[in-house]
């Protein structure tokens, strides 16, 4: 690596670099970023919304509350493990799929996750867009128009922007929190909600599946946040540092969305933003509130437009040959993503949330696939030690399509159809376990054995020592 007394390049508020490698002296910041970074990226009106869909399908509040925690806690793992790789590895988190998958390979992931993030993006800014209409007093197609023009801006200045607004949104978003737990807690009877418990096994699994998927969907792009950081920063500290960040941040929301869906039943569905501010305050206060709901969305829909357009431009890349990206060319793929998000967000009917855990469940089965191969890949395969030059190589050591990689995942999706949940399809072993989704769990542990199988019988055509990523090469 270089030199530790390499001299420190100069900051600048727009970011320089795009999906290339990170020399060490760009490196800045430290392991608690990571904390306040998804501790504020959750704070927000998609995740009271995904939390409260566990007691809109059915389940009753408190066997909610505790299959929610466990899926967050375990899903995590899987998310912090990913972002404990970022420094060392200093590339964003998709173009790193080019050595499991192959240069040109890699391409089958990327499009998927590029539908992640304009999902989420859609459902985001459909959610804040009401927020913003609310307090402008403009109309909500209005408000998602300003909403994506705000992301638009804040994606294209890049890295350091977003962990900054993600310090505001976290201590915006704890003290909103406090405050409208406080108000739901002296006008409402949580205590009568929490001691009406019937258990039903289906329902249990549904809500641990649904934060678990809500976690392991940050795995393709988490590292994109970290990889600025020092590569000598402890893994541990960053793991901890980004999984309890994670676990707060969503519990927090999605308690809030379970009390708020048992609360307003019906009503519920399709006035969601205007119910969880009414439960909070009214007047003045209610305005503030919707100004916080639009302002916590920031965070998370900066991150998904950013990420997709290091994804929307590691596709390119591939077939290009090219290793960077202009700040003229990040505009573009920034706006196109935005657009698109933007007008789902304004095609979006009342049917959200039921489309929106549909979708969640079912793009996961495509997700933990491919989360199993990253992280067997680093802890058993390749580790943190790859060729740059071959990433933008199709000549390279790692070719242009891997077919034993792309076989693999291709079988953990095949493993997890039986036992998938979703409103897009529901497989045989689903329905024999009364419609509870385990397919990540099959998923994460199906696939990853099944690569490192793989990648033992691929090993006599990988070098015995790979190519350390050196500063010299950025």
């Amino acid at each position: 690596m270089a030199s530790s007394t390499a001299p420190v390049a100069p900051r600048s508020v727009i970011e320089t670099r795009s999906i290339d490698y990170i020399p060490e002296n760009e490196r800045h910041g430290s392991a608690f970023g990571q904390f306040t970074l998804w501790l504020g990226v959750n704070l927000n009106i998609t995740a009271i919304v995904t939390g409260a869909l566990a007691v809109v399908l059915g389940g009753d509040v408190f066997w909610s509350l505790i299959g929610l925690l466990i899926g967050q806690v375990l899903g995590s793992i899987v998310m912090g493990l990913q972002a404990a790789q970022g420094p060392a590895i200093g590339l964003p988190q998709m173009i790193r799929s080019r050595v499991q998958f192959g240069v040109y390979g890699a391409v089958i992931p990327l499009v998927l996750v590029s539908l992640l993030y304009v999902g989420f993006s859609a459902g985001g800014t459909l959610l804040a867009g009401q927020s913003v209409a609310k307090v402008l007093s403009i109309a909500d197609w209005q408000g998602i128009i300003l909403f994506g023009l705000v992301t638009l801006l804040l994606a294209t200045l890049g890295y350091r922007t977003i962990h900054s607004i993600a310090k505001v949104a976290s201590v915006v978003g704890v003290i909103a929190f406090i405050y409208m737990f406080g108000a739901l807690l002296a006008r409402h009877d949580i205590h009568a909600l929490l001691d009406n418990r019937h258990f039903v096994a289906a329902n249990f699994v549904f809500s641990i599946s649904l934060a678990a998927a809500w976690q392991i969907s940050y795995g393709p792009y988490v590292a994109d946040y970290s990889r600025y950081l020092p590569s000598q920063t402890s893994k541990l500290k960053i793991f901890l540092a980004a999984s309890l960040g994670t676990v707060l941040g969503s519990q927090a929301a999605m308690t809030f969305g379970v009390f708020a869906a048992a609360l307003a039943g019906t009503a519920f569905s399709g006035h969601e933003v205007e119910f969880v501010v009414s439960l909070g305050s009214t007047g003045v206060l209610a305005m503030i509130l919707y100004l916080v709901v639009g302002f916590g969305k920031i965070t998370m829909m900066t991150l998904n437009a950013y990420s997709s357009y290091m994804s929307s431009a590691t596709i390119v890349s591939a077939f290009c040959g090219v290793s960077r990206v202009s700040l003229a060319h990040r505009f573009i793929y920034v706006l196109g993503m935005v657009s698109v998000a933007v007008l789902i967000a304004l095609a979006g009917s009342h049917s959200f949330i039921s489309a929106f855990s549909s979708f969640l469940i079912f793009l996961l089965a495509f997700i933990t696939p491919w989360s199993a191969i990253s992280l067997a890949d680093v802890f058993f395969v390749n580790g943190t030690r790859y060729d740059l030059a071959a990433l933008n190589d199709p000549a390279g050591r790692y070719g242009r399509w891997n077919w034993p990689v792309i076989a693999t995942y291709c079988c953990g999706v095949l493993m997890e159809l039986p036992f998938i949940s979703s409103g897009f399809y529901t497989g045989p072993v689903a329905r024999a376990l009364n419609y509870a989704d385990v397919s990540w769990v099959v998923g994460l542990l199906g696939t990853g054995m099944l690569y490192c199988l793989v990648s033992r019988r691929m090993a006599a055509r990988v070098p015995p020592s790979l190519t350390p990523a050196l500063d010299s090469k950025a």
